[in-house]
């Protein structure tokens, strides 16, 4: 039988990134996305709601969410589902927990949005500039058109 585990959700994010390291050093960064979610009752009536979703990001990805992410950041991610399983410490009963294992995070906010961020560990230097494009390569006549 065939499988697919893929999602895609875009999405706030409800607190600032926490980033952890793996004991081999591997980078982790927690997301905490909320989702809008809409429908129409049986009575005609718009009822909205929120989703709430733990993401986790790998490697050098979650140093960028980290970095550049905050509290209210809109996002694109990519991703798959994963069941965590764990004991619970207090009652001693088996918990498990759905979040997403990200693929690929995307940033929909401009860096202006983050310019009001009022959080201790972010430097007032402004954001390192990404490096422009690559040129395109030049085209000498139309028959290196492939149509």
């Amino acid at each position: 039988m065939a499988t697919l585990n893929k999602v895609m959700l875009i999405g706030n994010l409800t607190r600032d990134p926490e980033l952890h390291r793996t004991p081999s050093g591997t980078a982790v960064t927690t997301l905490r996305l909320a989702l809008d979610d809409s429908y129409t009752n049986k009575s005609g009536e718009r009822v909205e709601r929120a989703v709430f979703l733990d993401v986790d990001v790998w490697d050098r990805q979650a140093e960028l969410c980290q970095q550049y992410l905050f509290k209210g950041s809109p996002v694109f991610v990519e991703g798959r589902l994963q069941m965590d399983s764990w004991d619970d410490k207090e009652s001693g009963q088996k918990r498990t927990r759905l979040k997403v294992r990200a693929e690929r995070v995307q940033f929909l906010g401009s860096r202006r949005e983050g310019a009001g961020r009022d959080s201790g560990s972010v430097s007032d230097a402004p954001p390192a500039k990404a490096p422009p494009p690559p040129p395109e390569p030049p085209m000498d006549d139309e028959s290196d058109i492939p149509f």
